[in-house]
């Protein structure tokens, strides 16, 4: 939806085009994701529906390096944590890269740049962000789950 607000001078200015509902980053998110590391998350939203999308990519900084240091990191360098996040098999290439991509942008945000963080990017790293905390907390929970259920069902072995 547009808005239109009218400027000093007569004329309208129109702000982006965004989208009211459904809305993507309202949804709740997982209980499975530490209390304290949902938080930075629903405040990286806040921020976002506030349009102060440098300060959304400061709180999705924040949210992965709550992450880390919940999956027990000792590095204390985002890049580092992030880097034994992947070498302990917690996190595979893609997601990786993007947790590193995230770094960045938060960095961006984090230290004074001519160049702003923009609403797209913004907005991307709330999805990435999300679908990280998903698979950390969500997922890797469901498959060790699945996997022990399973092994108990077919006595361990394969029936392959």
């Amino acid at each position: 939806m547009q808005m239109a607000e009218l400027e000093t001078d007569g004329s309208w200015d129109w702000t982006d085009p965004s989208r009211e509902w459904p809305s993507s980053s309202t949804g709740p998110l997982s209980p499975s994701i530490p209390t304290s590391i949902a938080r930075e998350m629903r405040e990286a939203r806040a921020c976002f529906n506030a349009k102060l999308y440098t300060a959304t990519a400061v709180m999705v900084r924040r949210t992965l390096e709550g992450m880390c240091v919940d999956q027990g990191t000792v590095k204390k360098q985002l890049f580092a944590a992030l880097g034994e996040l992947r070498d302990a098999n917690k996190i595979e290439g893609r997601l990786f890269d993007w947790a590193q991509a995230l770094r960045v942008l938060g960095n961006q945000g984090a230290h004074f740049s001519k160049e702003a963080v923009s609403r797209e990017d913004a907005q991307d790293a709330l999805e990435l962000a999300e679908a990280l905390l998903d698979y950390i907390y969500v997922f890797t929970a469901k498959y060790d789950e699945f996997q022990q259920r399973r092994s108990k069902t077919s006595g361990g072995g394969s029936s392959n």
